[in-house]
């Protein structure tokens, strides 16, 4: 149960909510208050400060980093060029070995001359494969294909129009991408 007030209880001084305050202490107050609000933007302002610091210098870094990986890669790319020339040029001496000494031989008979260019043609088609050079050597018959094979002539033939008559010279693919088509006859459409 709540009591009532009595009007003629006394007041306590000690139960007012608020006392009133001078012109005075207003001021103080307010300027303690302006000194707090500045003292938490300047920590603010500190605060951003630092961490916009660290990002530049987050952003610095990384963008050195990115240079650096660039500048790596193409140091990449350019020895990749470099040493890929090389390896295939390393396969070929090989053959070229096998060339001055069959024709450093003097009194060499049409056999060896054959055997010795059988297995030189060996060395130097391993060579090749080993690099991803693969010839383009249709069968007669085999259908025509503008894309691997190039039309010399067209011959009539009895078997189906647009198929390889003969093979003239041999092509070459490099890692599927055409070095030199096949040059080939084509039969004709009857």
């Amino acid at each position: 149960m709540s009591q009532t007030p009595n009007p003629t209880d006394r007041i306590d001084p000690t139960d007012v909510n608020e006392a009133p305050v001078s012109p005075e202490e207003a001021q103080a107050a307010e300027a303690a208050n302006a000194a707090d609000v500045t003292s938490a933007l300047v920590n603010e302002i500190a605060a951003l400060k630092a961490h916009n610091t660290d990002l530049a210098d987050q952003f610095l870094r990384a963008k050195a980093e990115a240079e650096n990986a660039r500048r790596r890669a193409e140091e990449e790319v350019s020895k990749a060029r470099k040493f890929a020339v090389e390896s295939f040029a390393d396969s070929l001496l090989a053959v070229a070995d096998s060339l001055e000494a069959g024709l450093s031989i003097q009194e060499a008979t049409r056999e060896q001359l054959r055997e010795g260019s059988e297995a030189t043609l060996k060395q130097l088609k391993s060579a090749l494969e080993r690099h991803k050079v693969l010839e383009i050597n249709p069968a007669a018959g085999a259908r025509f294909d503008p894309h691997q094979h190039q039309a010399i002539s067209m011959v009539p033939a009895d078997q189906e129009a647009n198929t390889v008559v003969t093979v003239l010279q041999k092509g070459y693919l490099i890692a599927d991408r055409i070095l030199r088509p096949a040059l080939v006859t084509v039969s004709a459409p009857k």
